[in-house]
């Protein structure tokens, strides 16, 4: 069995016109293989992983009739985002061996096979250039309607697609030669990855002389705690003096105040580093200096243009501070930006932390940089926009812990989206929320509508319809939202309300259908709120509202966790605009 063509690691990156630049993305390598009478998934190493991913083998054989004779190169991942694969949770499934535990993962985190090269259609193309492979590659997918098999996206400038890699946190990119052959078994200059390295610091404290691997560690508060593993990235002198250094000043080899070093690595997580290489020595930092918060701050890659200011100040009143939240909102990003694409942005500003004063935000301040954009207001100011990496830590390094964002786009007046909002009259009344959202999603199934929810981040929830952009326009979604709404009152009119006067609510929930107007905002899918706990306003699966569920679960410290683990609920939000039964939701 022949093995897959492989890329040279590189540091320097060619550029030029001969050129072509791929997303890299961190997962299996393999073959996906069409024959006359089977399809199978071959690893790098010649080992069959069909029965391991079967959801990439059932996206294939769906197609009719099914397409014969081809081999598709690609990495099998399971993505994050479009961009970030997550490699713990793809080894953890490649290691199941019970059919009914590997079923049950490819339903909640299925893989997809990202491929970036067609080897083979009906004849070899392996004598084509890249682009010619490519180009076929391209119509190949094309010709089927396919969920779990994509194209790698490649791009001809290499600065757009470092900035998506940045961005969204990849791996790296790989340079390919657009003239290139692909050649069987070898490791080719004519592809070149270049990783996206995150440089952290750590302290050397033992030398195992059985594999020449010395062993990192960094300070969690006063406990020392395992960083991993570097061997590679030492030259022959510093690999000499680190072996006599341990051998002299050790006991057995380990020491216990290390050697301060930079590691450049993709991750590092529960004392493992993913691609460790060494940078360089430290001697400008004590072991002290090697701590588990600047540690999360290395691995979230912040932009050089952001200059962060007074970082250690505290915003939540459990502790947590500016640093922490700063690091959320680098991670989320990836999940939450798309949601401010094109729309103005209004924020809750708490320079000060919560228990301080706070005030709304929705035009660009005059000491604001250059990179903070808008668009210009009748009255000569200028709404605030947050839709990239660069603006939204910004704000956030200025207090602003609460997004709020319109129904429609900055220069449109028709919404994109519509949203009930379910306010429950107490914290201890969440769950009358759950069971608005329930019955509503109940109708909106029967109308064939798809929606998501996801809590509020104070005391209730929100449901999400996205739509095309003009085929509704306020009316219309005003007659909508009302018809359900009273319908849901009607069924339960001792549990919920349309009474806008609280004080006529009593106990009950009030169905806010009238905030879904033009003008209006509502509180941004993953913002942090300015409660106690540092709540998250959290997209949700359905299957999520029981009675255990509280909005307050979900804070800055987890919700990172949780959407790199379970995924996010609102990842085909895009997708399903154009499949709305728009007539239908006119109709009601």
């Amino acid at each position: 069995m022949n093995r897959p063509m492989l890329p040279t690691l590189s540091e320097k990156i060619p550029e030029g016109s001969k050129w072509v630049y791929e997303i890299k993305y961190d997962g299996f390598r393999a073959f996906l293989i069409g024959t006359e009478d089977d399809l199978q998934l071959i690893s790098r190493n010649g080992k069959n992983l069909s029965e391991q991913f079967p959801e990439i083998i059932d996206d294939f054989k769906r197609q009719r009739p099914p397409i014969k004779d081809f081999i598709l190169d690609g990495e099998i991942v399971i993505l994050n985002n479009p961009y970030q694969g997550n490699f713990d949770l793809l080894q953890t499934r490649g290691r199941l061996k019970n059919k009914e535990k590997i079923k049950e993962h490819s339903s909640t985190r299925p893989v997809t096979f990202m491929a970036f090269d067609l080897i083979k259609h009906e004849k070899e193309t392996t004598g084509d250039s890249y682009l010619a492979r490519r180009k076929k590659l391209k119509e190949f997918i094309k010709r089927m309607n396919l969920s779990r098999i994509k194209v790698v996206e490649a791009f001809q400038d290499w600065n757009t697609a470092h900035k998506i890699v940045f961005d969204y946190l990849g791996e790296g990119i790989v340079a390919k030669r657009k003239s290139s052959l692909y050649t069987y078994s070898k490791r080719s200059k004519e592809w070149l990855k270049i990783k996206l390295w995150r440089t952290i610091s750590g302290f050397l404290t033992e030398y195992n002389p059985e594999n020449d691997y010395f062993t990192a560690e960094v300070y969690n508060e006063e406990q020392r705690s395992k960083l991993g593993h570097v061997k590679h990235g030492l030259d022959d002198e510093q690999f000499k003096t680190l072996r006599t250094f341990f051998k002299e000043k050790g006991q057995n080899w380990r020491i216990d105040s290390g050697v301060c070093v930079d590691i450049d690595c993709l991750q590092a997580q529960n004392g493992e580093l993913r691609e460790p290489m060494f940078k360089d020595f430290r001697f400008d930092l004590e072991a002290s200096d090697c701590t588990v918060k600047k540690l999360q701050w290395s691995l979230s890659l912040f932009p050089d243009e952001v200059e962060f200011t007074n970082t250690n100040k505290q915003l939540w009143p459990n502790g947590l501070r500016k640093e922490d939240y700063l690091v959320y909102l680098r991670h989320i990003s990836p999940y939450m930006l798309p949601f401010f694409s094109n729309k103005k942005v209004t924020v809750i500003r708490y320079p000060d932390g919560i228990a301080q004063t706070s005030f709304f935000q929705k035009h660009k301040p005059d000491y604001a940089p250059d990179y903070i954009t808008g668009w210009s207001e009748e009255d000569g100011e200028i709404s605030l926009r947050a839709d990239q990496l660069s603006p939204l830590l910004w704000l956030g390094n200025q207090g602003a812990l609460e997004f709020h964002l319109p129904f429609q786009k900055a220069l449109s007046s028709v919404p994109d989206e519509i949203i009930f909002d379910l306010d429950p009259p107490s914290r201890e009344e969440f769950q009358s929320a759950v069971l608005a959202a329930q019955l509503l999603k109940h109708l909106l199934d029967k109308l064939e509508v798809y929606s998501f929810v996801k809590t509020s981040g104070n005391k209730g929830l929100q449901i999400h319809i996205p739509i095309v952009e003009g085929e509704m326009n306020y009316d219309e979604t005003r007659q909508f939202t009302e018809r359900l709404a009273r319908l849901l009152v009607k069924e339960k009119p001792d549990l919920f309300t349309v009474e806008r006067l609280k004080k006529k609510r009593g106990h009950r929930l009030y169905i806010d259908y009238v905030q879904h107007a033009e003008g209006k905002t509502i509180i941004a899918p993953y913002s942090a709120r300015a409660t106690k706990e540092a709540s998250v306003a959290t997209p949700l699966y359905w299957k999520e509202l029981t009675e255990s569920l509280t909005p307050y679960s979900f804070t800055i410290t987890n919700v990172i966790n949780r959407v790199q683990t379970l995924g996010c609920p609102f990842q085909t939000y895009d997708e399903v605009r154009p499949l709305q039964p728009i007539q239908t939701m006119k109709k009601l």
